[in-house]
């Protein structure tokens, strides 16, 4: 390996960490080096909101790339350190500690972060979700006689709202848009989740926003434009995420939504790559439509082909987009995007549950929506997935009936 400055990733999420991980695996034999700014080893974030939050006795986060894996791998791991700036001409990064790192080619996998109340000074009473060290904080507040306020009813907002209820606490949820999940997620769906989070106690107020919050030793109070007040010991803030492009735009790296790349992850520098949730891409099954995903399944997509692109491969991205959220006893799933949709048809499942499925103005399946008990929708998003990929034009009579959705792709081919 020596003589070759190798690969840095800059990001140690699930990205970060699967890149690093594809790069060993498909036998790239120069350094790896993968760089984050928190003292844990990569873990997994889907658990923060769920199990995280829901076990008994507090659990760890199942780790991407433990220490075992990182030496078997010869991944060198730089952690608690954040990346000050790329200097892209002599290719390096210089790190907060005053040591710099060269590359020969660079991945940014530098994620999002929460997006922040503003004109709220710090309390901590008011928490947000992204970390371990989030989860760590919050945990204590979710457990019976503890009032929870949750400010955004989106993936976030709602998942805490289901563990803090199942804990046992008493919870409130507060969203300004007129219902929940109202990016990306249709309506009936949504009132289903809703419908779900009610019959079991949650409050759920839309519609309303907040003129005021403030907070001091003993809670926080919530003032409603509505002139309600809500009371809580605690709030929990899910209002969004905003790509982590400081870096990017520091080092001249074309920023809009996201780290702006092509089809092939690449950014504005030829030698620079970007996945994950901080990169803006255009999607091919959508029209070169430029997209930015907050999505466990595209952190781990993005940065498997980011990896082989770095390695030297040419792929573009053309993964179908895919979301899920476990609330209660449901699974709400997403393939592909619903707002591309023209016409829905629905099919009733049975225990409830149903799948929607988006066409366009061509009839063409460009996204699958399903929501219900455990695993009752999973089959049919995946099949229907595998449609989305082959840009299917199923029929309408098909869709509706129970004709099973592994007999229409054949047809697809």
């Amino acid at each position: 390996m020596s003589g070759h400055a190798g690969i840095v990733v800059v990001g140690a999420g699930e990205c970060g960490a699967r890149a690093a991980l594809s790069l060993r695996d498909n036998g790239y034999p120069h350094p790896v080096t993968l760089i984050g700014d928190e003292v844990h080893l990569p873990y997994e974030r889907p658990p923060l909101s769920k199990q995280m939050l829901l076990a008994e006795a507090f659990p760890s986060a199942p780790t991407v790339l433990g220490d075992l894996m990182l030496r078997e791998r010869a991944i060198r791991h730089i952690g608690e350190t954040q990346v000050g700036a790329i200097h892209a001409d002599a290719r390096n990064v210089a790190l907060s500690d005053g040591r710099s790192v060269a590359y020969e080619k660079l991945l940014l996998a530098t994620g999002a972060a929460p997006r922040r109340l503003a004109n709220v000074p710090p309390s901590p009473r008011i928490l947000y979700l992204r970390t371990i060290d989030d989860a760590v904080a919050l945990r204590p507040w979710i457990r019976p006689g503890m009032q929870v306020a949750i400010l955004g009813a989106g993936f976030i907002g709602l998942e805490v709202a289901a563990s803090a209820r199942s804990r046992g606490a008493t919870v409130t949820v507060i969203e300004s848009q007129e219902r929940v999940l109202k990016r990306g997620v249709p309506q009936a769906i949504a009132e289903t989740i809703e419908g779900l989070h009610r019959n079991n106690g949650v409050v759920v107020r839309c519609g309303v926003t907040v003129r005021g919050i403030e907070a001091d030793e003993r809670r926080v109070a919530i003032s409603l434009t509505d002139g309600a007040e809500i009371i809580s010991d605690v709030l929990v803030v899910g209002i969004g995420a905003q790509p982590r492009t400081e870096l990017a735009m520091k080092a001249g790296i074309m920023v809009d939504n996201g780290i702006v790349v092509n089809a092939r992850l690449q950014t504005s520098v030829d030698h620079i790559y970007a996945a994950g949730d901080c990169c803006s891409f255009p999607h091919p099954l959508y029209n070169g439509r430029r997209l930015r995903l907050e999505a466990w399944r595209n952190a781990q997509d993005q940065g498997a082909l980011a990896a082989a692109n770095l390695a030297g491969a040419t792929n573009d991205y053309e993964a179908v987009p895919y979301f899920w959220s476990d609330q209660f006893d449901h699974t709400l799933q997403i393939a592909g995007l619903v707002d591309e949709g023209y016409t829905t048809i629905r099919r009733d499942l049975s225990d409830g549950a149903f799948i929607l499925f988006h066409l366009d103005e061509g009839q063409r399946l460009v996204a699958a929506s399903g929501v219900g008990p455990g695993n009752k929708v999973a089959k049919d998003i995946k099949l229907s997935e595998m449609l989305i990929a082959r840009r299917a034009c199923p029929s309408v009579e098909a869709l509706a009936a129970d004709v099973n959705l592994k007999s229409l792709l054949p047809r697809a081919a």
